[in-house]
């Protein structure tokens, strides 16, 4: 047996455990866009069919058409673009004054972003309903979209620490030689080297925002259109239970916006990952 032949039978475990987990992960997700193509009567099936064999678009019509569609689509979008471009803004002058900075405290600065990251997000749900009553902040997309940007901020602050370490601090210090001030160095030799770093949070952001369900069904509770999309996702229930084919055509609308913005930044997702894990 050759070393090439030897090798693959090596990795073939290892191959056949990746497989695994990708057609575990997967399958959802394929279950859950073709039941959205299926005539009910394949849906209530006793055989379960893993094609649809009588494709139909009737689910996506009534998802499309289903009260409150647009006014929530609106509200996601709203809240999740304000959740990550305020982050980001916030974050990237946080991680360059703890990147490229020396001053009292850092280390403690950076000792709490970890510790806000590594909470959970359902610790938080009763502290925000408490700040959010009490200032009159109930029912408002203002509130939700504080909130997604508190809980979107760490991971982003410790992904563009990590990124701004890895731009050498001398291509600023020759800016400041060739007579930039420190705010035109870090625009116009900094923040472009930052742009996969910027890409790839803000893609981490999104999902995260657009796909969040607790806080929005907690914080949003008298005020039906400030809903956002997962809240809306639960309404198609009826009197007869629920509708399964609706339900799974509106989570593959729901799905489409992660989709594509994952298409357009994929290639930036590794070097984000990467950079923010091991640089710093």
């Amino acid at each position: 047996m050759t070393a090439t032949a030897l090798r693959r039978l090596r990795r073939a475990p290892l191959n056949l455990a990746a497989l695994a987990v990708l057609v575990t992960s997967a399958f959802p997700v394929y279950w859950m866009v073709i039941t959205a193509f299926k005539p009910t009567t394949e849906i209530q099936s006793d055989t379960p069919t893993f094609l649809p064999l009588h494709p139909t678009l009737d689910h996506f019509a009534t998802a499309v058409s289903a009260p409150g569609f647009g006014t929530y689509w609106r509200n996601s979008l709203y809240v999740t673009l304000g959740a990550v471009l305020l982050a980001l803004a916030v974050a990237l002058l946080a991680a360059f004054a703890v990147g490229r900075m020396r001053w009292r405290g850092r280390r403690a600065f950076i000792l709490m972003v970890f510790i806000a990251q590594m909470a959970p997000w359902e610790a938080l749900l009763i502290p925000m309903y408490v700040i959010a009553r009490d200032t009159d902040m109930l029912d408002s997309l203002s509130m939700l979209t504080l909130v997604y940007f508190m809980t979107t901020l760490p991971f982003t602050i410790v992904t563009l620490r990590g990124f701004l370490a890895a731009v050498p601090a001398e291509l600023e210090e020759a800016a400041l030689v060739d007579g930039c001030t420190r705010p035109q160095a870090f625009r116009r030799i900094t923040f472009p080297l930052l742009a996969p770093g910027l890409l790839s949070t803000s893609l981490f952001g999104f999902i995260t925002a657009w796909n969040e369900f607790a806080f929005a069904n907690t914080l949003i509770i008298k005020n039906q259109d400030a809903r956002t999309l997962p809240v809306w996702l639960s309404s198609f229930a009826n009197v007869f239970g629920t509708d399964w084919g609706a339900t799974m055509a509106a989570a593959s609308l729901f799905m489409l916006p992660v989709l594509i913005v994952f298409l357009f930044l994929q290639n930036k997702v590794t070097t984000g990952m990467t950079a923010g894990a091991v640089k710093g």
